[in-house]
């Protein structure tokens, strides 16, 4: 059965997105980028699972917010995605866009 899940997991994964020249992928606790897997906290992976759902599309902060786990502000939404930013090595994977909110920085395909 593991050997199943092994084989099975990397094609359910869905494909990657090209961000700032970084290969990346989401997984259930973190992220795949180019060929190295990065932990996030909850927070982290809820907010990275709102801009990979609509790739270069602006998030707002009202939906940014609504895309944390648990009570969040816009306070909250700066902290967390000044925190994504940094686990994810690359700040401009992650692109604010002034007085809109924030998007994923995805290549041109």
């Amino acid at each position: 059965m593991v050997r199943q899940m092994c084989l099975s997991l990397p094609q359910n994964a869905g494909p990657p997105l090209l961000a700032a020249g970084d290969r990346l992928s989401v997984r259930a606790t973190g992220v795949m980028l180019d060929d190295e897997f990065v932990d996030l906290t909850p927070t982290q992976l809820a907010m990275l699972r709102a801009l990979v759902a609509r790739p270069g599309h602006v998030l707002t902060r009202v939906e940014s917010a609504h895309a944390m786990p648990g009570p969040g502000d816009e306070s909250a939404v700066e902290m967390a995605i000044t925190r994504l930013r940094s686990a994810l090595r690359d700040p401009s994977i992650v692109q604010t866009v002034v007085k809109r909110g924030y998007r994923l920085a995805v290549d041109p395909g």
